[in-house]
């Protein structure tokens, strides 16, 4: 019997090993996996490098990570903000490294990884110091830069409900980076606000289906 159900947040990431390559969803603090990321930060793997939109907010969740000095290259397109203080004293003190990419060429470079593309040509960031090294090409009289597909041993992501098969459904915005995420890694682990029994999701409306998921912690909202 297929179930993917783990009973705790520790059991879900025993093995994240020293040197991962971990993506975690979220845009800001929507969709972001904190109690999967508190459960990480306990189970103490390091030199790990984080794949994120931007890169934490305030001194939990993704900053308390990066705040554990158990991150040691980040890759993300926002990693500045008003409560970025966490990565930015650590930038300037050269402890951690930063990989900067377009939003979009963010998403697509995770979307390849899971589509099996080894890499596509986007007119996003040609001509800047951001393509420096890459190929480039004319196609149709228009400059393109190659961006290669990001792959990840593990992505930790936040939905709303799961099953024990692991399809998913997320809450509006919360879905934002989630989707790609777990197609992109070799491991996806979901926390969810809500198991439910197998048919109780309508298929029509599962967002990310079962194949892509491997473990789902129930982590129910906070009253």
């Amino acid at each position: 019997m297929i179930n993917k159900i783990y009973d705790s947040l520790a059991s879900a990431v025993a093995d994240v090993h020293d040197g991962a390559t971990i993506m975690i969803g979220g845009f800001g603090n929507a969709g972001m996996p904190s109690a999967l990321i508190d459960a990480l930060i306990e189970q103490g793997a390091r030199d790990l490098t984080i794949v994120n939109n931007n890169a934490g907010n305030g001194e939990t969740g993704l900053a308390a990570l990066l705040g554990a000095g158990r991150v040691r290259k980040i890759i993300c397109s926002f990693p500045r903000q008003t409560d970025s203080q966490v990565f930015d004293g650590l930038y300037r003190a050269g402890k951690i490294e930063l990989e900067l990419v377009p939003q979009g060429n963010l998403a697509e470079r995770i979307r390849a990884a899971g589509a099996g593309i080894g890499g596509f040509f986007t007119p996003t960031g040609y001509g800047t110091l951001l393509a420096e090294g890459k190929e480039t090409r004319v196609i149709d009289g228009k400059s393109y830069v190659l961006e290669s597909p990001i792959h990840a041993d593990f992505a930790l992501i936040k939905a709303l409900k799961g099953d024990r098969w692991g399809n998913l459904v997320y809450r509006k915005t919360a879905r934002n980076f989630g989707p790609i995420m777990a197609t992109a890694a070799k491991c996806a682990i979901v926390q969810v606000s809500e198991v439910v029994e197998l048919g109780e999701l309508d298929p029509e409306a599962v967002v990310t289906p079962g194949i892509f998921v491997q473990r789902v912690v129930a982590v129910p909202p906070a009253a």
